[in-house]
């Protein structure tokens, strides 16, 4: 039954990834088209102080809430129903503070902090949606207690369709006003579909605790406000810090670009360019392996509590051997294939050279993310926000020091030093803390040698055959080749032998009592 539920959610969380990130991305071309490459640039630096606001709101609601419904609920769950209500309570309260603080500060934090007042906007707009997105981060964290992913899935759905809607609805509109309201439109959106959302999910949680109503008398009177705090304070305070930096870069690569151009809008065009266009088509491809690492932390988990060192030797190669298959592919395709799909995405040479430069990183920048899941798998988040703090502290320095004199190069080279230096780190601090012994030819060797050979046979097959008549044509013929080549050459290798087959379909250790 568990192995059952387990690959439900491996479906739910892979395919509900796939839908919002191929959205997300149709959207965000459809935005860039009708804003500009300097409106996705505005639209970047709003976004830069409202994600530090999401994490201040919400960033251990979820988690909170999760640990300790869970922990009534292997207790007998007596209460479950009050103790949710009161978590979410709190929730809510955290919300509105951080949205009033928001709402009172936009005009100076957009003038004296982003640089560009006309972000201040777009930043009032946003400060409703803070204490429904607190809402909803604890209403997703009971749900994922109750081992319910599908609800969470399907708001998550339902929210993009409405954001989608809502946007095409009021940008056109506003784009005769200017930048500054096409972006207050695109924001307007983002408020909207939160709500709807919210609500699609506290609809779900009520009718929820429907089948958990208790009879008189089994109400629990202690308050879980301690409790609550002593997990939601620790993790906003390291999350806190870790987005203060990141926001603190990214509003500082517009300004330092401009020295570099001798202009703050072309710079800020270029920023929304790499940030707002390149980066998302360059991360699409991980929405594979991130239901693959939201599944397997609880039995990364659950092998490093009991002592299972085998197992979680096991898993923590299975994961990075994963990682390494399918983000080379995915790099190898971005590199061969930048230029075309720079045209056919955005009609721009630019992007296709950021996705042809950034696209031999994506191993790294895979790995980083998954590696740093099996480090916080076993407890090891000190050392993930020792490593992020200390990458972020690089990052400012090199854009500080390089960009004012080599401009967009000057970034990417700090791209690329800032995801070796870090991944690295991560991916060392696994091997130590999980015993587990590397494997360089299968991990990278092989991977790699198979997408040379890829490329080299998709180059001597196209220059055999005619050229393709459009970009879309290049991309999926060619595309396909690459693809069948390196599996192919992986299976030749042993890399996706038999064996490794079996093991993907193996049971999750929460199976595995006897024997």
């Amino acid at each position: 039954m568990k192995k059952r539920l387990f690959l439900k959610n491996a479906v739910i969380l892979t395919g509900t990834g796939l839908l919002l990130r191929a959205a997300g991305m149709l959207f965000r071309i459809y935005v860039a088209a009708r804003i500009g490459d300097e409106g996705m640039g505005l639209y970047q630096l709003i976004f830069t102080l409202y994600n530090l606001a999401i994490t201040l709101a919400s960033a251990g609601a979820s988690v909170a809430v999760t640990r300790l419904v869970a922990a009534r609920l292997a207790r007998g769950g007596q209460g479950v129903a009050r103790l949710s209500r009161r978590l979410v309570g709190y929730a809510l309260a955290g919300g509105c503070a951080v949205g009033t603080a928001q709402f009172l500060l936009a005009q100076p934090a957009a003038s004296l902090w982003l640089g560009d007042a006309r972000a201040a906007l777009s930043l009032k707009i946003l400060a409703p949606s803070l204490p429904v997105i607190a809402v909803g981060a604890a209403l997703r964290g009971y749900f994922m207690a109750r081992r319910q992913v599908a609800a969470a899935s399907r708001a998550q759905i339902f929210e993009q369709a409405v954001r989608i809607a809502a946007v095409a609805l009021l940008l056109g509109r506003a784009l005769d006003y200017g930048v500054e309201w096409a972006c207050a439109a695109v924001v307007m959106g983002n408020t909207v579909s939160e709500i709807a959302s919210c609500l699609w999910v506290y609809l779900g949680w009520r009718r929820d605790l429907c089948r958990l109503r208790e009879p008189a008398g089994t109400q629990q009177s202690d308050s879980p406000l301690r409790e609550y705090a002593g997990i939601v304070l620790p993790v906003t305070a390291t999350r806190g810090v870790g987005s203060l930096l990141v926001a603190a870069e990214n509003i500082l690569v517009p300004s330092r670009l401009a020295l570099f151009l001798g202009g703050y809008t072309e710079a800020l065009a270029q920023f929304g360019r790499l940030k707002g266009m390149a980066m998302p088509v360059l991360f699409f491809p991980f929405s594979l392996l991130a239901a693959l690492s939201t599944l397997l932390l609880p039995e990364i988990t659950q092998a490093h509590s009991t002592g299972d060192s085998r197992r979680l030797q096991t898993l923590c190669g299975r994961t990075v051997g994963t990682t390494a298959m399918l983000s080379i592919l995915a790099g190898g395709l971005f590199a061969i294939f930048s230029a075309p799909l720079g045209q056919l995405l955005y009609q721009s040479e630019e992007i296709g050279f950021y996705i042809g430069v950034l696209g031999p990183l994506m191993p790294f920048l895979y790995l980083e993310s998954m590696v740093d899941g099996v480090l916080k798998g076993v407890g090891e988040q000190l050392s993930t926000f020792r490593y992020s703090v200390c990458d972020s502290a690089l990052r400012i320095l090199l854009v500080v020091a390089l960009v004012p004199r080599f401009g967009m190069k000057g970034f990417l080279f700090m791209m690329l030093c800032s995801n070796l230096f870090t991944s690295l780190l991560n991916f060392r601090r696994m091997l130590v803390v999980t015993g587990t012994r590397p494997d360089w030819m299968g991990w990278a060797g092989k991977p790699v040698l198979a997408m040379a050979g890829a490329w080299a046979g998709y180059r001597a097959l196209a220059a055999a055959l005619p050229r393709p008549s459009s970009n879309l044509a290049a991309l999926l013929w060619g595309g396909a080749v690459v693809t069948a080549a390196y599996l192919l050459l992986l299976w030749a290798t042993g890399c996706l032998s038999a064996e490794m087959l079996r093991a993907a379909e193996k049971e999750p250790l929460s199976d595995r009592r006897k024997g």
